[in-house]
């Protein structure tokens, strides 16, 4: 049985949704089944409209399935994508995560592979810092983190971050270095949750 990788993020305008479809590519390549879901906007509308950018990003992708519980209920792994805010996780996916309190109490995320990416304006922008926060919360809920380390040489070609794969969005859109990187931790994430529910069935 092919196991179900959910990629959940949120993206302003653009960038971390095409690292979210590169990992969603990877690990359907792996074999896995995937729901690909944005996280709800929060910021008003003035907001929005201030930065055409955002706008059309947002009406862009207004058929994206928007995450919720059932989500992380399906799923046996999970991949989480943010821009960074400050260092930080921006607070559409936190808010996100702030309300599974309920499905932590009762263990039902527990014991579940997961990885994150992310993106911010600038290579030394808070990328690391924003997925080792995002990582805390894993930790909380008990996940496996499965990060692309430096296992892969599309880690390497794709600035070289081992905690998952990050993109300096001032340069421009991301790379099709980047965007393999993306995909390997896609399919490394589906391969060890394959492994994972190979050892669960033995």
């Amino acid at each position: 049985m092919a196991s179900k990788v959910a990629v959940i993020y949120y993206s302003a305008t653009g960038s971390v949704h095409q690292l979210a479809e590169a990992v969603a590519e990877g690990a359907v390549k792996a074999g896995a089944e995937v729901r690909l879901r944005r996280v709800a906007e929060l910021a008003p509308e003035d907001a929005i409209d201030a930065n055409p950018a955002w706008r059309a990003h947002l009406d862009a992708t207004a058929d994206v399935p928007v995450a919720s519980h059932e989500d992380l209920l399906w799923a046996d792994a999970y991949a989480f994508g943010t821009p960074t805010r400050f260092g930080n996780v921006a607070a559409q996916l936190k808010q996100f995560l702030d309300t599974t309190g309920g499905l932590w109490y009762q263990g039902k995320l527990q014991d579940k592979p997961a990885t994150a990416f992310a993106s911010a304006q600038n290579v030394h922008g808070g990328n690391e810092s924003t997925l080792l926060a995002l990582y805390n919360t894993l930790y909380h809920w008990g996940t496996i983190i499965i990060p692309p380390g430096y296992t892969d040489p599309s880690v390497f070609a794709a600035y070289g971050n081992p905690y998952g794969a990050a993109h300096p969005s001032g340069a421009g859109a991301p790379t099709e270095e980047l965007l393999a990187a993306a995909r390997y931790q896609g399919t490394r994430l589906a391969t060890f949750t394959d492994r994972l529910q190979a050892g669960r069935q033995d």
